[in-house]
């Protein structure tokens, strides 16, 4: 806890910032040397501080290259006395977020491996290889430090697998999220070390479809080092993560004894384990893994899941087979049946989703979007009780028109065969596509079907009795218990997530979507009940009453979506840029200038709800698109300029800045290649975060650059985008780019522009940005920041 808390006292630790090069280093150095002296004699320690420089490319957020010079590692190496040959590796970061004390991201994890270094130092046992401690220094600049460590450093050499530990919340139960490449024993090293384990397998594949978008030091290790491991992020409260109130108060001491037992005995496991040493001759085949309610995990390779779900499906379509064969003179007749129960139940899902979606559509069209952001349950009474409404009703309707007359007990039969019949083809099929979360369709398959086949004599005899409830609500207790315990875990990673997705998605149908999702999931089993009952009149106009209160509420307003609450804020997320941009002709003369606060509301409520309290943000200073422009002109510090359109972001006219410590760009040289290519070569100087874009011109063509192996990686949009950063004391940044190019040419090749971003000190806020940020309401989390914006044409 001491650890934690000194870390995020120093404040926040942008990379380059003294705060971070410097104090924190120091920090962790002074630390590391007292927990040295108090070895015993069974360990040696090793320290080092790495300073790596390099570049890479990678294809999150659409595609980028990154680049960094001088960044910061502190490397620990706890080994034998004798030393070892192999070694695990553990890894935090130090750095944080611009304006936020980083506790959660990242400060807890380096203060939890700092107490288990110290653990394992004070232990009288050898250990059998050695154990990395990287403390990096630059994960939150797109995973820099760990490349600069992987791929340079001497010791990377010696690792077999790796633990990494991250945030993409406040505090809470750390998640296994992602483990392998391949390599089951990983798993099973979790599995049998961990104390409290928290691990799914649908974590990992839901986030390897990269459709959060976030990613960590895993992929680097994974794809730069080509070594398996481990992945654990805190989930909880992702309302504040990366915000000013990711504070070291805000973490339990619980929370930290929880992943500190947990870690200290996978790394004392793996660092014991003769495993280790082969790990390449375990590496083949994935594993399934879930934990039951956190209690403990179970796990056992794909390829065994494979057989174990088409053994499932196969005896649920042997079951289904004989059933339509009874008698067999009826067989076409029973066929029919089930297939119109089948053709209903998809009808049910298909009228249930269209109508949440249109609502869902309805609210964020007339502005009312997030209203459940701070108050969950608004969600669950708006678009919950819309879709069970909905899926009653429409077989409600199948019952009294379709089915007149028919007996009850056996169109309760055929519809529970229908949804039998629905899960079992989902089971072949997502088991055929090799996706390991088809274990949860092997639970919604052979727990109701044991269930069907125990009570098979009181479904057919008259009326839904007590005693044949119980019984079936037993039989599907196990599947219902893990659906509702893995919705529990959804619902917290996404709901926070869709306050930060920016303007392009709906939030409200992606939480409707899902909600619609699950209710036909739970509802699946339960669609025979509506054919057994005598009325459903009373539960529907409960649940439409229910619904349509909650819709005209929402639609009033009276559920604002952020909170300020200091126990539990739920901030809206604001970016500030105060930028002064100008655009160059081919002569080098500044053909347009202008400066300007851009503002960008990270949700799709866009500023809606800040107009009122700051009347000059309103939608009469849209953000132009500079067209001939490579990123339309604008500063994006990253390229998600894709997750906001132009109409959702603001351009205030403020004074232009004049940083005291202003970029420098050069032209080093023009040089003709062969193949008609011109080389460009440029120098630039500047503060520790700057953003190359470049953007070929019609008929030209980037076909090589000094930057990442050589080849360039276009962005969404077909521009390229270069980040760069650098710690203290980097050379000035030389790079050069090639252009294949027709021979008549007069508007230029080529569209270079380069943004500075002043992250910490003096240049970091105009007196204008600060004037503007105080009139933001308590509600808002922003993060403000000065940088100038320079185009030239070449």
């Amino acid at each position: 806890r001491g650890y934690l808390d000194n870390i995020t006292a120093i404040g926040p630790r942008t990379v380059g910032s003294p705060e971070n090069e410097v104090l924190t280093v120091n920090y962790l150095l002074e630390q590391i040397r007292a927990i040295q002296r108090e070895s015993t004699a069974a360990h040696k320690i090793s320290v080092d501080v790495q300073r790596p420089t390099g570049s890479f490319s990678i294809d999150f957020l659409g595609g980028f290259t990154s680049c960094y010079a001088n960044i910061t590692n502190v490397v620990v190496k706890l080994e034998p006395r004798n030393g070892a040959e192999h070694a695990v590796l553990s890894n935090c970061h130090f750095d944080s977020v611009p304006n936020s004390p980083g506790a959660s991201d990242d400060a807890v994890s380096c203060a939890v491996m700092l107490e288990i270094l110290n653990t394992l130092s004070k232990s009288s046992e050898p250990l059998q290889h050695a154990v990395i401690f990287l403390f990096n220094g630059a994960e939150e600049n797109i995973l820099q430090a760990s490349h600069g460590f992987i791929t340079q450093h001497e010791w990377a050499k010696s690792i077999r697998a790796f633990i990494n530990l991250e945030a993409a919340g406040v505090g809470g139960k750390e998640l296994v999220f992602q483990t392998g490449p391949e390599n089951p024993w990983l798993v099973q090293a979790y599995v049998t070390a961990a104390k409290h384990p928290f691990a799914s397998v649908v974590a990992q594949e839901i986030f390897q479809s990269g459709i959060i978008p976030a990613d960590t030091d895993f992929r680097i290790y994974r794809d730069f080092g080509n070594v398996p491991g481990i992945d654990l992020a805190f989930i909880e409260n992702g309302y504040i993560y990366h915000t000013k109130y990711d504070t070291s108060d805000r973490i339990l001491t619980d929370t930290i004894q929880r992943a500190g037992d947990n870690i200290l005995a996978v790394l004392k496991y793996l660092a014991t384990s003769d495993k280790l040493a082969k790990s390449f001759e375990y590496r083949h085949g994935n594993v399934v893994f879930f934990d039951v309610l956190g209690l403990f995990v179970l796990s056992y390779p794909a390829r065994v899941g494979t057989i174990m779900n088409y053994i499932t499906a196969a005896i649920a379509f042997l079951y289904l087979s004989k059933k339509l064969l009874q008698p067999k003179t009826r067989a076409i007749h029973n066929l029919k049946k089930l297939f119109t129960a089948f053709g209903l139940t998809l009808i049910s899902w298909v009228c249930t989703l269209a109508t949440v979606l249109i609502v869902a559509v309805f609210v964020s069209v007339i502005g009312q979007s997030l209203s459940w952001y701070t108050h969950f349950y608004v969600s669950v009474f708006l678009y919950g009780t819309a879709a069970a409404a909905m899926l009653i009703l429409v077989h409600t309707l199948a019952k009294k028109f379709f089915y007149k007359n028919m007996n009850e007990q056996y169109l309760g039969d055929i519809f529970f065969d229908a949804s039998l019949m629905i899960w079992s083809i989902a089971l072949a099929t997502i088991t055929q596509m090799g996706l390991c979360s088809a274990f949860i369709c092997m639970l919604w398959v052979a727990f109701p079907l044991l269930a069907k086949l125990m009570i098979h004599k009181e479904f057919s005899q008259k009326g839904a009795t007590m005693k044949f409830v119980m019984m079936y609500m037993l039989g599907m207790f196990v599947a219902y218990l893990y659906m509702m315990y893995l919705s529990w875990a959804v619902f917290e990673m996404f709901t926070p997530i869709m306050g930060r997705s920016g303007s392009e998605i709906l939030p409200d149908v992606v939480l409707a979507g899902f909600i619609v999702l699950i209710t036909m999931i739970l509802s699946s089993y339960f669609i025979n009940f509506i054919y057994l009952v005598k009325s459903t009149k009373t539960t529907l106009i409960t649940l439409t009453t229910v619904s349509v209160v909650t819709l005209i509420l929402v639609c009033s307003g009276i559920f604002f979506p952020y909170s300020s609450d200091a126990a539990n804020p739920k901030p809206k997320r604001v970016f500030l840029q105060h930028t002064s941009r100008r655009f160059h002709d081919l002569d080098g003369n500044v053909v347009k200038s202008d400066s300007g606060i851009w503002i960008n509301g990270f949700d799709y409520n866009g500023i809606s709800h800040i107009t009122p309290h700051v009347p000059e943000i309103n939608d009469t200073i849209r953000t132009p698109c500079e067209e001939q422009a490579p990123f339309c002109g604008l500063p994006w510090i990253l390229p998600i300029h894709f997750m906001f359109r132009s109409v959702k972001n603001w351009y205030l006219p403020a004074p232009e800045i004049f940083p005291r410590s202003p970029i420098h760009f050069k032209v080093l040289s023009k040089e003709l290649m062969p193949w008609n290519s011109v080389r460009l070569s440029f120098e630039v100087s500047g503060p520790s975060h700057m953003s190359l874009y470049v953007r070929p011109h019609e008929g030209a063509a980037l076909s090589t650059w000094s930057l990442g192996d050589g080849v360039p990686v276009a962005s969404f949009g077909g521009d390229y985008f270069v980040f760069y950063s650098h710690g203290l004391q980097a050379t000035p940044w030389s790079f050069w780019v090639e252009l294949t190019a027709p021979e008549k040419h007069s508007d230029g090749i080529v569209s270079l522009a380069i943004a500075a971003h002043y992250f910490f000190g003096e240049d970091q806020k105009s007196p204008q940005l600060y004037a503007l940020l105080e009139r933001f309401p308590n509600w808002t989390f922003f993060s403000g920041w000065s940088c100038t914006y320079d185009l030239f044409v070449f």
